[in-house]
């Protein structure tokens, strides 16, 4: 009986063990510096096509709408 309750404690021990070198590996960084963490950051985001030339145009077009609508009060309640 005592042999069975060692060979349990022994068990969940190293499943224990285990379990703590898991997720001590789940705290690690992949980025020594700062710099690789952006570097990699605006690589993937570029792969993702978040950085294209369609995006530059949407801050002129809300500007010109604002503007209309702006002119448009001003000559409504003028």
């Amino acid at each position: 009986m005592e042999s069975i309750r060692q060979q349990n404690s022994q068990a969940a021990l190293m499943s224990l063990e285990a379990a703590e070198a898991s997720t001590r590996g789940g705290f690690a960084c992949l980025f020594s510096t700062s710099d690789e963490y952006e570097t990699a950051l605006i690589t993937e985001r570029r792969a993702q096509g978040r950085y294209t030339k369609g995006q530059d145009r949407r801050p002129i077009a809300l500007f010109a709408a604002c503007a209309l609508a702006v002119a448009g009060a001003v000559l409504l309640f003028g």
